[in-house]
């Protein structure tokens, strides 16, 4: 008997590698690492100024006390008291909706919008084939069904109804059409 021989740990790693969902996955990677700088610059450069223009561009220094009193050193760390910072929260939370909204509108929507397209234009050329094959399949029902029709109206005869079957007809017994008569 011959014994199968396990893949080594070269072969499995390179099997791992050329798997299509590794390599579009560190496509993604670096797509993304790409597309962070034009996202982040769009929100930099657009977004926060015109916030800016209607408050301020650092929400991280907004807070509240839970303890009083709240103070900070010249660096910035508490040094006596309990403060909420709820303005790095909201800082936060608006950087995310800026950068969904951005990659939404800017690569989402035109990539689905082109994508639909597509679909649409290969379902044209797919729907016309489908109507002929279906006005074909149509033909070949109504064909069928009036041959049947007139079968049963041979078979309807005198004496022909109790479902047996005339000379030259298959009966129900012999399997049908071509294994009467061998």
């Amino acid at each position: 008997m011959s014994e199968k021989k396990e893949p080594g740990v070269w072969e499995g790693f390179k099997a791992f590698l050329m798997r299509g969902n590794v390599v579009d996955l560190a496509v993604a990677v670096v797509i993304g690492a790409a597309f962070t700088n034009i996202v982040n610059s769009v929100v930099k450069g657009v977004i926060n100024p015109l916030v800016g223009a209607f408050g301020t561009k650092d929400l991280d220094h907004y807070h509240s006390c839970l303890k009083s009193p709240c103070e900070m050193n010249a660096a910035g760390e508490v040094s006596k008291g309990i403060p909420i910072m709820w303005g790095s929260v909201l800082s936060a939370v608006l950087s995310f909706v800026i950068t969904a909204a951005v990659v939404y509108f800017l690569m989402v929507l035109p990539m689905a919008k082109y994508l639909a397209k597509v679909a649409a234009r290969r379902a044209a050329k797919e729907g016309t084939q489908e109507i002929v094959e279906l006005s074909e399949l149509e033909v070949l029902k109504e064909i069928r069904d009036a041959l049947l029709a007139q079968r049963d109206a041979g078979q309807s005869g005198p004496g022909q109804g109790s479902g047996q079957a005339g000379p030259g007809q298959d009966g129900p017994e012999q399997g049908g059409p071509g294994h009467g008569e061998r």
